[in-house]
């Protein structure tokens, strides 16, 4: 019998062969229409963009190429390198933010106990609020004689709206993207944080450490690969902020506020000159490119 059954198996394992493969080329056939929607419609306007960069195109005619002359204009455009300014000032301020309050959300839900669903679920809302809803509502809250104006009072600062400050409207601008990227970061960690064994705390306890001794020798290594997607991610999200300040602040107090995504604005949608805007848009993502890579070669060189 079993002379007999092994050329069985064996012609059973020759049919399951062409017949697996026949089945993978019907399922890529069916996600090959996805898939060239996907090239279409995410990386088509990409390239049209970068080609759009080397000509005079604006909606009133042109597009004629010229070379690098919007890019020369670029490094030659005072208000570029202002914008420049205010973008790299709001991700220094508003990427670490969220990851620290990101990390201390997710230590402080990850154990399971009464209401700790609902906790979170709090946290993560404002993900899911929209931002432009929200940035109305900040408005109020920053205004003279708002909520914050009048906490800053109580501790002795100036009862002042923070959004017609030129010095304090980027750092008002960053806690509320704080506030509407922490539940993501959040989210993200403490998915994290349920992977790690509890024995490797439960072990470090047992043998005298401290709760900051175990988050920066156990928990804190664990979340290295988190920490810098999701560092990519936020810095990717600052560079890109437009809506908070289009609805806040419109880039004022004098430009104080004025961020590189709403000088492209200005530029195709407000001039019309998207050939400038199309070069605008290459250097934003040049810069976040490098930005990514020095992240990969510090926080992720390991991962």
């Amino acid at each position: 019998m079993a002379v007999v059954a092994e050329p069985t198996r064996n012609r059973r394992r020759r049919r399951s062969g062409p017949h697996a493969r026949r089945e993978a080329r019907i399922g890529l056939l069916f996600v090959l229409p996805c898939f060239l929607l996907f090239l279409a419609f995410r990386f088509g306007p990409a390239v049209a963009g970068v080609l759009m960069s080397f000509t005079d195109y604006t909606l009133t005619g042109g597009g004629s190429f010229i070379g690098a002359d919007n890019f020369t204009r670029l490094k030659d455009d005072p208000l570029f390198w202002d914008a420049l300014k205010v973008t790299v000032v709001y991700t220094v301020l508003a990427v670490p933010g969220t990851i620290a309050v990101s990390v201390g959300l997710a230590l402080l839900t990850r154990r399971a106990f009464r209401g700790s669903k609902v906790f979170r679920s709090v946290f993560f809302l404002p993900v899911v609020t929209s931002l432009v809803l929200a940035a109305t509502v900040f408005v109020w809250i920053f205004s003279t004689g708002g909520p914050w104006s009048t906490a800053m009072g109580w501790i002795g600062l100036p009862e002042e709206s923070w959004l017609s400050h030129d010095t304090l409207v980027v750092p008002a601008l960053a806690l509320v993207g704080i506030w509407s990227r922490f539940g993501y970061g959040m989210l993200i960690l403490l998915a994290r944080m349920q992977d790690i064994p509890r024995e490797l705390e439960e072990a470090a306890l047992t043998d005298g450490a401290g709760p900051w001794q175990r988050f920066r020798h156990i928990v804190l290594p664990q979340l290295r690969p988190a920490l810098f997607f999701l560092a990519v991610i936020e810095t990717t999200a600052s560079f890109q902020v437009f809506d908070a300040v289009y609805t806040m602040t419109g880039g004022g107090p004098a430009n104080s506020s004025y961020t590189l995504v709403f000088q492209l604005y200005d530029a195709g949608f407000k001039y019309f000159d998207l050939g400038y805007a199309a070069a605008i848009g290459v250097a934003l993502f040049a810069l976040t490119l490098v930005v990514a890579l020095i992240q990969r070669l510090t926080i992720g060189k390991d991962d």
